[in-house]
């Protein structure tokens, strides 16, 4: 295979933002799948209270059911401990071998805390790095974003605005589709009696009305 993308998250729940920047990252970057890959313990929602693993990872099969170019993947699932980004791309690395190109998908938001997350340095050897962003954000990203304790390990290319690495992947920043769209409103509409139609897909919006999920929004906070 040309590449797979990995695209992690709490997915509390899956909605039309986060499939929409999957796939233009996949159409982007060429790979031959995407990867949606739900966390079982987000180390940065330690104490929240989120959906069970169960019906988190339900949302996501029925979100990408029968789309080419996707696959959920229970990785960090199965993982006991905190769901880390590097051990999950390691375990990858090691199942598809050297030659095969990953592609890790993140928020512009989460990478701006990517100094505080595991072995963070480490994750650009193991694979090219997009950061994903909606308009209107800057259109490149800078050398003081990226975390000090790797920031030597690049060289930035001023023609494609492009981070090159030293191991030879790329960090780089895509713009997408501005949807504002996000879990936490997703799940505060529900709580409140309003409609999530169009915000979620439409076998999500039936499984959260069927398992009668979110309804105590306010309580979680």
């Amino acid at each position: 295979m040309s590449g797979i993308g990995i695209f992690g998250g709490t997915f509390d729940p899956i909605h039309l933002g986060h499939l929409r920047a999957a796939e233009e990252v996949r159409e982007a970057e060429e790979v031959d799948e995407m990867w949606l890959v739900p966390a079982a313990l987000p180390p940065h929602k330690e104490g929240e209270r989120l959906a069970g693993v169960a019906d988190r990872l339900r949302m996501v099969e029925l979100a990408v059911a029968g789309v080419p170019g996707f696959r959920v993947s229970r990785l960090e699932l199965e993982r006991p401990g905190a769901s880390y980004s590097v051990d999950t791309l390691r375990t990858v690395r090691a199942q598809v071998g050297a030659a095969t190109r990953l592609v890790f998908v993140l928020g512009r938001d989460a990478f701006r805390d990517f100094h505080l997350w595991k072995e963070h340095a480490a994750i650009f050897a193991l694979a090219d790095v997009v950061v994903v962003t909606r308009p209107p954000a800057p259109a490149r990203l800078g050398a003081d974003e990226i975390p000090l304790a790797a920031r030597e390990a690049f060289w930035y290319d001023s023609g494609s605005g492009v981070f090159h690495h030293q191991s030879g992947h790329v960090l780089k920043l895509q713009h997408i589709t501005a949807l504002d769209i996000s879990a936490a409103r997703v799940r505060a509409s529900v709580a409140a009696g309003r409609s999530i139609r169009f915000l979620v897909p439409p076998p999500v919006e039936a499984y959260i009305a069927e398992h009668q999920l979110y309804r105590e929004e306010d309580a979680r906070r």
